[in-house]
């Protein structure tokens, strides 16, 4: 009987194949999946554009064009977009795109996914990144997008619902965690999901060092011009830099022990700092439940010591994220290859990912890792404890519908206003 069965699977008419294969066309494109053509190996250039012209912009750009190289890809840019059209032109000239296909202002980014691309870089500001992420996930595009992807809670949530949607179509979705693409932070990884250290019971996230740019304000400028050229110095558009440059570490926190913090609770200030209304450090301790602590510190002050590293310590040794690991267990590690650095490397995994037709997704856990560091900085600026439930799950919560203003939306619809400059927030209360 099985055998009977087995040999009426093949009994299929032409007729029959024809109407069966139209309709999952129609059921794929109902959601919009993919550009296919890219699944084929060796089937013709893959098409790219960036959106977010500015110095990490290009960089992932020039690290995407590298991947194709190393996997034997013709690659070409065939659009350009940002909010300052001449950087967005500027990019485009150096990479042959027409003048006509280099677009800028707020809706840059919709005309740019109404192109022929398969594969788009979004690198705008963090504030950016939900709106832009979602509208190219509706578009059918396949993405590669910086880190942080939000500012707030609702941003956060919302990468999440679109990376959904994206398997639904399935599109490829990297983030610039590079972390999760680098051959030592991999292996570690996997020793430690194998048990090589033991049930992780505490440890310590850092990146402390100097100032980053800022830029003062020209005479006449817009609110809007200047906060997208000074977005590092401004929460509403960078999320503060424990978002914006500490998700790294925080990112692998999450990574090697499997979820994200149940709360935070810290603190932090503000000194130094010459434009906007950031921290210039903070001190945080997440509780990632079932007696696990890890302490999380940032800082960006000039003059002061640094380092960048993660430490966890388990019942069994020890490890750094990417580095040394104490234990006294024999795992087999299997090799994790690394070609042009985790920077490209990451951009080959999407695309290898893509030409099989087994999409990556990363969808939700970079946004797990910016909602980790968003949770983080709402205590430092409140000195509350902060649930991962009040922001993903509590509805009543104060913070659950926590919104920085101006939207992205808000620079779509027409002048925004800047925050003022040099006011932060003061925690707690007078005597």
């Amino acid at each position: 009987m099985k055998k009977k069965a087995k040999e009426k699977t093949h009994e299929i008419s032409r007729r029959d194949f024809i109407k069966t294969s139209a309709t999952a066309a129609v059921s794929l494109a109902a959601v919009g999946v993919g550009t296919n053509r890219m699944y084929a190996a060796g089937s013709g250039k893959i098409r790219v554009a960036l959106i977010g012209c500015g110095g990490r912009g290009n960089g992932a750009l020039n690290d995407c064009l590298n991947a194709g190289k190393h996997i034997g890809r013709e690659m070409e840019v065939v659009a350009t977009a940002d909010w300052f059209k001449h950087k967005a032109e500027d990019t485009g000239k150096r990479r042959g795109v027409p003048r006509e296909r280099c677009f800028g202002g707020a809706d840059a980014y919709k005309k740019l996914l109404e192109t022929n691309v398969d594969v788009v870089s979004i690198a705008t500001s963090p504030n950016f990144r939900p709106v832009h992420f979602e509208a190219a996930v509706k578009a059918g595009k396949h993405v590669f997008m910086e880190k942080p992807v939000a500012v707030d809670p609702p941003g956060g949530r919302r990468i999440i619902e679109a990376g959904e949607l994206a398997k639904q179509k399935r599109l490829g979705v990297v983030a610039g965690t590079q972390r999760r693409h680098q051959s030592g932070y991999r292996r570690n990884a996997y020793a430690v999901e194998h048990g090589a250290i033991g049930k992780i019971l505490g440890g310590c996230v850092w990146w402390c060092g100097g100032a980053l740019w800022y830029a003062k304000r020209n005479e006449n400028e817009s609110d809007a011009d200047y906060l997208v050229r000074n977005w590092v110095s401004f929460t509403e558009m960078s999320g503060d830099h424990i978002v914006e440059q500490h998700v790294h570490n925080l990112d692998v926190a999450n990574w090697f022990i499997g979820h994200p913090p149940d709360n935070a609770l810290g603190f932090g200030g503000r000194a130094r700092r010459k434009t906007g209304n950031q921290f210039d450090f903070h001190s945080i301790d997440f509780d990632y439940g079932d007696g696990c602590h890890i302490h999380s510190m940032c800082r960006q002050i000039n003059g002061t010591d640094g380092g960048v590293n993660e430490f966890f310590a388990g019942t069994e040794g020890t490890t750094e994220g990417g580095g040394r690991m104490r234990s006294s267990k024999n795992i087999d590690i299997p090799d994790f290859p690394e070609q042009g650095g985790a920077y490209v490397q990451e951009h080959i995994d999407l695309l290898n990912s893509i030409i099989k037709g087994e999409p990556l997704n990363e969808a939700r856990n970079v946004a797990e890792a910016t909602l980790t560091a968003i949770m983080g900085r709402i205590s430092t600026y409140t000195g509350k404890l902060i649930r991962w439930r009040d922001i993903m799950e509590n509805k009543d919560s104060p913070w659950y519908n926590l919104t920085l203003k101006p939207t992205a939306e808000d620079f779509e619809r027409g002048p925004v206003t800047a925050p003022p400059d040099d006011v932060a927030p003061i925690p707690g209360r007078d005597r």
